[in-house]
């Protein structure tokens, strides 16, 4: 096969990477629309042309909510705590077994051979029955490594046929076509030997992602207006948040991993440099019972609160914006007794707060 035409310095400087020997295989990125494959509505593993083209991001990775799913109606992802955290950008996983493979190819006209390389119908054919050797598409070294060819699509072995596949949001990236390898055999029960196969925190990071949160405004006392110079006290219900988490499992594969964010703390911004927050930082962590601050009681109007916030200054007819993030604290555990960490994620969410200048009481 005449091998296409990449290079580094063509994939970092474009987000259009169109890649083309006539009658062989195409290289493209995603403003690529005349080769791009639509997406299908969820995995797609039907024996079709169809799984041929499946999106590159159409993870096979199944999710389920063991604590059950947080209400869809006020609901939010989670922000990493941490700018320099890179989870996968690519990994590989199983696609099709032999019976799927050769009626894939018998009802297409071509397909994704790898997350970024489309294939014509007949190099399917050659490589995958006719047992033709080929070329893999790997940036990382200095020249293309050849791939063995197959028999018949391997009918009668144990086994499936892995293809590569990219996190979403990450198909630009030049980590993205680290996993170059065209997609290969491999045995039932067993991982590929390679350092972009799957892996529990493969998993781990994938639910990541998932992970919903609620999208719920912290209590305060003054509601929603505070007067200059008296605290106004925050807190949230020990029953307000608990911990989510989300499972991943791979199938075909035995590979799984659950991930779980545990509220641990709430954080205060004012809206204005003319407050001060209690405590000083502003960042009140969680009680032993679950909850976060304490409720104002009455009498309690000259107290600095455990959270909370004094403003200094009225915010003269335009509300200040109060933003309330809570930090949650993301661990995880999976196959093998595997487990381990991943860094912090926040949710912020955003109240107004109207501040008068009135000396009163709160009661």
């Amino acid at each position: 096969m005449a091998r296409p035409y990449r290079t580094a310095s063509l994939l970092l400087a474009s987000a259009l990477v169109v890649v083309a020997v006539p009658g062989t295989a195409h290289a493209f990125g995603e403003d690529d629309k005349s080769k791009q494959p639509s997406k299908p509505s969820g995995p797609s593993g039907d024996a079709s042309g169809k799984s041929l083209m499946a999106s590159v991001s159409n993870s096979k990775i199944t999710l389920t909510y063991p604590g059950g799913r947080t209400a869809k109606a006020s609901v939010g992802e989670l922000t990493s705590v941490d700018p320099n955290w890179e989870p996968p950008a690519c990994w590989y996983e199983p696609a099709f077994s032999p019976e799927e493979l050769k009626d894939a190819v018998a009802a297409g006209e071509g397909g994704l051979v790898n997350a970024h390389v489309w294939w014509s119908n007949g190099l399917w054919v050659d490589h995958y029955e006719k047992g033709k050797p080929d070329s893999n598409f790997d940036l990382t070294l200095p020249e293309d490594t050849s791939a063995d060819g197959y028999k018949d699509y391997n009918l009668g072995k144990k086994g499936m046929f892995w293809r590569s596949v990219v996190r979403e949001g990450r198909y630009q990236d030049s980590a993205a076509w680290e996993c170059g390898r065209i997609m290969f055999w491999q045995d039932a029960g067993t991982i590929p030997k390679d350092k972009h196969a799957p892996t529990p925190e493969t998993l781990a990071a994938f639910a990541y992602d998932k992970i919903k949160v609620p999208d719920t405004e912290v209590e305060l006392k003054p509601q929603a207006k505070s007067t200059v110079n008296l605290p106004t006290w925050a807190w949230l219900d020990k029953g307000t948040f608990k911990d989510v988490t989300v499972r991943a499992d791979l199938p075909g594969t035995g590979l799984w991993a659950e991930t779980t964010a545990k509220p641990v703390a709430l954080h205060l911004e004012p809206g204005t440099d003319d407050a001060e927050t209690h405590p000083a930082s502003g960042d009140c962590e969680i009680n032993d019972n679950g909850s976060i601050g304490a409720p104002y009681t009455k009498g309690a109007s000259g107290e600095v609160p455990p959270c909370g916030i004094t403003y200094l200054r009225a915010a003269d007819g335009k509300p200040y914006q109060l933003k309330a993030s809570i930090t949650w604290e993301i661990s995880w555990e999976g196959t093998g007794g595997a487990k381990g960490d991943l860094p912090n994620g926040t949710f912020e969410t955003t109240q107004d707060m109207n501040v008068q200048e009135v000396q009163s009481v709160n009661r």
